[in-house]
Order: structure tokens, then C-alpha cells, then sequence
């Protein structure tokens, strides 16, 4: 059976609160407003001796944040997923493509006549 007593569990005896008095005294700090497009103002403390960043991302939304905030950061611009064949035909124009497929087919066929299958 479990023991009862008034103890609290996971104190030791003379435990007490921590103040200042025994951690020390906080670092003085600064506090800088940043602004994002959807209008959310997020509050950062840092340092004294700290230079802010001009830039901070938004906690609520993500999205950039700056000091601004008559003109926030507009959101990135995302873009779509392009699959390896868009990749390519960027690089490669429909000619170029049609003369490289002409050249690997030229290969393959004069392999297969002379009987030197690579597989």
C-alpha cells in the first residue's frame, strides 16, 4: 500500500520557487514589432546588444515579416511542381529533342544488326 502523507510528489524538502535572487539578474532587452501582409503584428524580445533582423517569419501565417509596417514583405510566390520532362523541355527545344532521339535510335538499330545487344 502506497504510503498517505501530506508530502507533494517530486519536491524535496526546502524547495521553493525560483526568483530572480537566485538565478540572476535577466539580460535588459529589446522588443521589435514586425508586420506581415495579412496584417498580424508579431512582438520579439532580443538582447540590447543584438542587432534585430529586418526580416522575421510571421508565427501565425509563416509568411515574412518586417519592420515596415506601412509596406510588409508581399508573400513568396510559389511555384507549381514541374515533373522531369517540363525540366527538359526547357532546356531542350522540340528540334533538338526530335535530332537526339533520331541519334540514340540510329545507335540502337545499328547495335541490333550487328548483334551487339547491351542490356
Amino acid at each position: 500500500m502506497a504510503g498517505a502523507g501530506n508530502a507533494i510528489r517530486g519536491s524535496r524538502v526546502g524547495a521553493g520557487p525560483m526568483g530572480e535572487a537566485e538565478r540572476g539578474e535577466a539580460a535588459p532587452r529589446q522588443t521589435v514589432a514586425y508586420f506581415c501582409s495579412n496584417e498580424h503584428r508579431v512582438v520579439v524580445a532580443f538582447a540590447i546588444e543584438a542587432q534585430a533582423p529586418d526580416s522575421w517569419d510571421c508565427p501565425k501565417c509563416g509568411l515574412p515579416a518586417s519592420l515596415d509596417s506601412d509596406n510588409p514583405p508581399p508573400a513568396p510566390k510559389t511555384e507549381p511542381y514541374k515533373t522531369h520532362l517540363a525540366y527538359v523541355k526547357e532546356r531542350r527545344s522540340d528540334k533538338e529533342a526530335a535530332d537526339i532521339l533520331d541519334e540514340a535510335l540510329a545507335l540502337l538499330r545499328s547495335r541490333r544488326k550487328s548483334g551487339d545487344l547491351i542490356f
